[in-house]
């Protein structure tokens, strides 16, 4: 089951199973969760998810209101009435459903009912971390990630040197503008500073610990931070059974993540007005500007370090801290409508934690070479966007 809805740039899909996957990762407000007939909902397991026939998730473990813990299926849809129309009601294998979670809200007078009476249903799209259009992306994202891209020398090898760099740039400003989009939203739910403290922590948890990340954000705002250290081991144990550790290297392990972020918001509790008073050394690029000539005039280097120092007090570096730069920081001030400079240091910023198939398939194609036009985030943004474009054509929309 597929929903199309209008996005920034036209219509994008969000899928049944998109929507599976937000449940199994808690990527929502758990905290706040309440079933259609107003009794809160506490999530103890999500279920284990169930790929073949029958309910979309089983043996989930549940407490409803201040009653005892309960386990059971889950099954999870768009609408609340695809339950009567897929023809649960009638099937036995949905007998032990505890909780149908839906997307969209409830309309009154449609309640899911199954062989032994009313299940409670959850509406998940007000409890959403982000925009329906945002998920849709960051799933586009992931489809992507590790796939192989052997055709790329063959399609886009194929075009001029100026139409490959056209494509490029024309899918860079695509995704750069989508990036402010969803930065606005975010300051517009969160405010300035709590955009800020959502925005890094999830960048910290990237990518398997994302949706745990955003959880400890909510539960924990960003004063907690600076005033008690311990804040990133209590975190940590509240959600321990939540992390993601299989494939996590030592170095992005979410305690360490956690810790560096309380030493950082300690020694710069204010990093979010620091940002957001932040001038960029330049307000304007010079059309057709390699990277390596953008970098040398405006001395990236030299505001890399700066940055690092204002914003995190030297507490976070590397890969991590320029993918913190681009996906968080630079789209954020772009919101603010004082950052004239954003855009242009997006476009030739560090490549940070992108796919590595990005980066290669880049160097294949010419475009980096280390030299005048090094690895940098606007074009491997560029080329993701390309690829996004391309899937939607062949096999339908990833967005």
């Amino acid at each position: 089951m597929v929903a199309e809805l209008q996005g920034l740039y036209g219509a994008f899909s969000f899928s049944e199973r998109l929507l599976q996957k937000i449940w199994l990762r808690g990527d929502f407000d758990r905290a706040a969760a309440c079933t259609a007939d107003g009794r809160r909902v506490r999530i103890l397991h999500p279920g284990k998810w169930n790929l073949l026939g029958g309910p979309d998730f089983r043996s989930a473990r549940l407490r409803f209101a201040d009653g005892p813990e309960t386990t059971g299926d889950i099954e999870v849809h768009l609408h609340v009435s695809d339950w009567e129309a897929h023809g649960h009601a009638r099937d036995p294998a949905y007998d032990r459903v505890l909780l149908h979670v839906v997307l969209f809200p409830v309309p009154a007078g449609h309640p899911t009912v199954g062989a032994a009476g009313p299940i409670p249903t959850l509406t998940l799209l007000p409890l959403l971390h982000h925009a329906l259009e945002e998920f849709a992306a960051e799933e586009a994202v992931e489809v992507l990630a590790n796939r192989a891209h052997s055709r790329l020398p063959d399609e886009l090898g194929a075009l001029s040197a100026t139409d490959l760099a056209a494509a490029l740039a024309r899918h860079a400003t695509a995704r750069w503008n989508q990036k402010i989009h969803f930065a606005r939203l975010r300051v517009q739910r969160l405010g300035w500073p709590g955009a800020c403290h959502h925005a890094a922590l999830e960048i910290l948890g990237y990518r398997f610990n994302r949706a745990p990340m955003l959880r400890v954000a909510g539960q924990w705002p960003i004063e907690k931070w600076s005033a008690a250290p311990e804040t990133a081991e209590a975190a940590y144990a509240a959600e321990l059974g939540g992390w993601s550790l299989q494939g996590v290297r030592p170095a992005n392990h979410p305690r360490r993540r956690l810790r560096q972020y309380a030493e950082w918001s300690g020694r710069r509790p204010d990093w979010p007005d620091r940002w957001r008073g932040w001038t960029m050394p330049i307000a304007e690029a010079t059309p057709n500007l390699s990277t390596r000539d953008a970098r040398r005039m405006a001395r990236f280097t030299n505001v890399r370090a700066a940055l690092a120092e204002a914003i995190g007090a030297g507490g976070l570096s590397g890969s991590r801290f320029d993918t913190l730069v681009c996906d968080g920081l630079l789209p954020l001030a772009a919101t603010t409508g004082h950052a004239d400079g954003a855009g242009f240091f997006w476009q030739h910023w560090f490549a940070g934690d992108l796919p590595p198939t990005l980066k290669s398939g880049l160097r294949q194609l010419g475009v980096f070479d280390g030299r005048a036009q090094p690895a940098c985030h606007g074009l491997a943004q560029g080329l993701l966007g390309w690829l996004i474009e391309r899937e939607a054509r062949e096999v339908g929309p990833l967005i």
